[in-house]
């Protein structure tokens, strides 16, 4: 089954459907029409890091843990999983004649939003905020959703969102309006859509609540006609985030009535409506505001998608059985992608633990033992969760005691009205006196950063005020640090937080985001040297939010590695291990290993041949990182780049050579016009761990290799 084959035959069928019956597919919750054999089918329902509200599922790590593990091949993977699970459960769904909400095969997901803000409280659901490593990942993760069988079936449709200018404020989306450069947008905004759709060949895009200059995002004509279909070729079909089209005329007051909703949304091109808007589009069809033409052509979108799912054949996918949901593969699959999700930011070399020094650990913290902690938002319900305590306790045997204490409250200072504020101190006081070796769990979860409307947050949305803990966390930090046990933060969040105490008085701090239902095990495994840390931050980490930009600015002026202008406490693309590899040998040329010179880069890319080798005694997983400066351009970014990146395991002592390819584009600018163009004078490399930045090198002890294009390094 081929895209032509499918539109054939979705047309034909949309010819049979009366121009109501037409209309009545366009509601997310598409009702039956007996007559023509179409059963019912709702078109909503997640997967953003594993089947979502449907019942049992593998739950991996929330998005942005997965981004910290810089490995498309493992987010290929996961989509896959997920698209089997998806489909498994589908299958046994349909048999017992459940066509509910969340049991079909469209996932709206993944959400390739850059989190150009620390504050935003759904920057966890995306890839970070670089467009290079957001727009690589989710294609990935497209493509392992959308692998096709032998009849050319997809498993899955995946839904790149939200188009596409959209990162908070939260409280605000439904009335926003997102003002953008036409340079921000082609620079920043718009490459991990555009790579989604172009190479991952996205079946849906979902449109944002927002407006994005002035038009509402799931009514926006330079960017769903334009952009979207027009010079990237887009075609499957748009869906609208849920009420965002009564949005227009509710809260935009675009449109005054939701027949003229229907009309804008419609003829921009959205297809399917989640929300209520689109039960009136025979309203807007009978007052002659819409044609059957503009009806029909957005049934044949969905029918398509439909026909490719192979939802109107017999398919092997259809013999895929329920068995296959959270079992021992993918479980083991969870857990290596929890292991490569958590960032060591810093190590006194108190980590891994020493059995033969360490008899007690305290295992102190309100996420210590906190199931939420782990799963993040948009997620399925695993068979079995591993808290951090209960990963510690399970990795340190008989012969390491551990002692716990909550600590405090997640963001109560009095959490029991019947006692005194922060009365869980004294315990968690207690514990570190006690301990050779604390490991303090801090952080949040989906009830304090999160889609708009989670309980933890005030004026209904999902946003941080600033980067600080919650008062009686900071004050649980301080009281185990006065006490002068080592002690590990371990950071459960999904955003940059202060860490700048912990920096200064702890004796290691790790990031583990919101690690998935396994994530404990991973946390304890890295904790006593079963595994080495490896993940690399897919997010700035601030010092602080002084002289930050407005939330509501989006220009990317001081905002994320590519335009920061003060020094960061921990950088963009930043991770220790227990070991280090050296690069011991860099190679570039042309993509047909002709001379390189910066014309023919901008024009075919390149190629970069790294030797790499471990001298140390610990297995090392590193991220090799390349980063581009365009010189002569009045255009290119204010720092740097990321070009290409490739996840390296070597063993003790190994020496491996891995080659990396540099696309076009990282040699060149997008002007004001947002004209992606190669107008430098030359380019510079920079191959290393991390960013070519005085901080990368201070936390890391080495320099990037530098490359001066069209000069060539030969080993």
């Amino acid at each position: 089954m081929d895209r032509q084959e499918a539109v054939k035959r979705a047309k034909a069928l949309v010819e049979k459907m009366t121009v109501e019956e037409a209309a009545s597919q366009l509601r997310f919750d598409a009702p039956a029409i007996e007559r023509l054999g179409i059963p019912e089918y709702n078109w909503w329902n997640e997967a953003l890091h594993g089947v979502a509200r449907a019942g049992c599922a593998t739950v991996f790590p929330q998005a942005i843990g997965l981004a910290a593990s810089f490995d498309t091949e493992l987010l290929e993977e996961i989509g896959w999983v997920i698209a089997l699970e998806g489909r498994a459960k589908y299958n046994a769904s349909v048999r017992q004649g459940d066509r509910d909400i969340y049991k079909g095969l469209t996932f709206w997901s993944p959400n390739v939003n850059i989190f150009r803000d620390p504050r935003w409280g759904r920057g966890h659901e995306t890839y970070g905020e670089d467009p290079v490593l957001t727009g690589t990942l989710g294609t990935a993760f497209i493509k392992g959703l959308q692998r096709k069988n032998e009849e050319g079936y997809m498993m899955a449709a995946a839904c790149a969102k939200h188009f596409a200018v959209h990162s908070g404020p939260e409280a605000l989306r439904h009335s926003f309006d997102a003002r953008v450069s036409k340079k921000d947008l082609f620079e920043t905004y718009l490459p991990a859509f555009e790579m989604c759709v172009k190479e991952g060949e996205a079946e849906a895009v979902m449109g944002a609540y927002n407006r994005t200059n002035g038009e509402p995002c799931c009514g926006h004509h330079y960017l769903m006609q334009e952009v979207l279909r027009g010079a990237w070729g887009f075609q499957g079909h748009y869906v609208s985030d849920c009420w965002a089209v009564q949005d227009f005329h509710a809260h935009h007051h675009i449109t005054k009535t939701p027949e003229e909703s229907v009309k804008l949304a419609l003829e921009a091109g959205c297809d399917v409506n989640c929300g209520c808007t689109y039960q009136r589009v025979m309203n807007a069809y009978e007052a002659g505001m819409i044609s059957e033409k503009t009806i029909r052509q957005a049934a044949v979108r969905l029918m398509t998608t439909r026909y490719l799912l192979g939802m109107f054949d017999e398919t092997s996918f259809d013999q895929i059985p329920y068995t296959v949901v959270d079992c021992k593969a993918h479980e083991r699959l969870n857990d290596r992608a929890a292991e490569e999700s958590l960032v060591l930011l810093k190590n006194d070399g108190i980590l891994p633990i020493d059995r033969t020094k360490i008899k007690t650990i305290g295992v102190i913290g309100p996420n210590a033992d906190s199931r939420r902690a782990l799963m993040g938002n948009y997620y399925g319900t695993a068979s079995r969760y591993i808290t951090v305590l209960e990963g510690i306790k399970d990795e340190a045997g008989e012969d390491i005691r551990v002692l716990y204490a909550e600590g405090s409250h997640l963001y109560l200072n009095q959490p029991d009205p019947l006692s005194r504020p922060l009365h869980q101190l004294s315990e968690a006081k207690t514990v570190a006196e006690q301990s050779d070796l604390v490991i303090l769990c801090l952080g949040l979860d989906e009830t304090l950063e999160g889609e708009e409307g989670d309980q933890g947050n005030v004026h209904a949305s999902g946003d941080k005020p600033d980067l600080k803990l919650p008062e009686c966390q900071q004050r649980l930090l301080e009281t185990v640090a006065a006490t002068k046990t080592p002690f590990v933060l371990c950071m459960l969040a999904g955003s940059a937080m202060d860490l700048t105490f912990a920096d200064s008085h702890g004796a290691a701090v790790l990031q583990a985001w919101y690690p998935g239902a396994r994530g404990g095990k991973a946390v304890a495994r890295l904790l006593f040297g079963k595994t080495v840390p490896s993940g690399k931050l897919p997010i700035t980490i601030y010092r602080d939010l002084e002289d930050f930009p407005e939330f509501t600015d989006y220009s990317m002026k001081k905002r994320t590695y590519r335009y920061l202008e003060k020094t960061p406490l921990y950088p963009f693309g930043y991770g220790l291990g227990y070991g280090k590899a050296d690069i011991v040998g860099v190679r570039t040329s042309s993509v047909d290993e002709k001379a390189l010179s910066y014309p023919e880069a901008a024009a075919h890319g390149m190629k970069v041949a790294v030797c790499l080798k471990n001298s140390s005694d610990f297995q090392v997983r590193e991220v090799l990182q390349v980063y581009v400066r365009v010189e002569g351009s009045e255009y290119e970014v204010r720092n740097h780049k990321l070009a290409a990146y490739k996840p390296v395991a070597l063993e003790p002592q190994e020496e491996k050579q891995v080659e990396l390819h540099i696309p076009p584009a990282a040699f060149m600018t997008v002007n004001e016009e947002g004209v992606l163009q190669a107008d430098g004078s030359g380019a510079i490399l920079w191959i290393g761990f991390g960013q070519p930045d005085e901080r990368t090198r201070i936390l890391t002890g080495m320099d990037c290799i530098k490359v001066e294009i069209p000069n060539i390094m030969i080993f």
